[in-house]
């Protein structure tokens, strides 16, 4: 998705009460969006240029690596009984990275299972990669227009994917995932993983969101199985916030 600096105000989605919730195996479900990548630092700087290189090796800026590093004390901190069982991390480079660092700094995460799967890959922009939104205006200003005019949700840059298209892989994931041994699952990805993981779990017939909700970098999203469906227990909660209702403490 186009890069967004961090948001710590960010507030979860409308409900989308609508919906039928599927039923769930997995007791927790946590989404982690990487920490503070070199793009997101330049496009938060106001850098109207696309940034070099391809997406998938984006670095994680020095702010990203401290990030990561808070949220690997706050998975030490986990009770061991709800700690996660299994990571899936985004091929992306921003997203290894971040998980690298947090299995670093928490003593024993190194042991947990972790696989990479690329249905947890960003949203793929097309010929708009690593474009921020001013440079997409003016050197496709019909572009630009037509995704006005779309919606977020159902735009499809050429040669990329829609929100929609992404939430499809989703689906696939988080069913075969329901399928494994483990019970709570952590991923580590990107902002429209953690926004189309939503939309999924809300379940047939939700209503897409009108406007893509904001991920902080370095946030987590955390859903808790209720009557065998995942429901949503925390949006987008940074450490930074020093929150003692962080997502999975004993406090919850």
């Amino acid at each position: 998705m186009t890069a967004r600096g961090p948001d710590p105000t960010s507030a979860a989605p409308e409900d989308r009460s609508a919906g039928i919730p599927p039923r769930y195996r997995l007791r927790d479900l946590w989404i982690i969006r990487h920490g503070e990548s070199r793009a997101n630092a330049a496009f938060s700087a106001g850098a109207d240029e696309p940034f070099p290189g391809n997406d998938s090796d984006v670095e994680l800026s020095p702010t990203g690596y401290e990030q990561a590093a808070e949220l690997g004390r706050w998975l030490a901190g986990l009770d061991p009984e709800r700690a996660p069982q299994l990571v899936v991390c985004s091929p992306y480079l921003r997203a290894q990275q971040t998980w690298a660092a947090m299995a670093r700094t928490a003593e024993g995460a190194g042991a947990i299972p972790t696989v990479i799967d690329e249905r947890c890959r960003d949203r793929e922009m097309g010929i708009f990669e690593l474009f921020p939104p001013q440079a997409i205006r003016r050197r496709a200003p019909q572009e630009f227009e037509r995704r006005a005019r779309l919606g977020d949700w159902f735009y499809r840059p050429p040669g990329g994917e829609s929100p929609a298209d992404v939430a499809l892989r989703m689906r696939d994931l988080l069913t075969e995932l329901d399928r494994t041994t483990a019970e709570r699952i952590l991923i580590v990805a990107h902002d429209a993983i953690v926004v189309t993981a939503a939309h999924v779990l809300a379940g047939v017939g939700a209503t897409p969101p009108a406007d893509m909700p904001p991920v902080p970098n370095a946030s987590i999203t955390h859903w808790h199985n209720g009557e065998r469906h995942l429901r949503l227990a925390a949006w987008g909660i940074t450490t930074s916030a020093r929150d003692k209702t962080m997502p999975g403490t004993t406090d919850e």
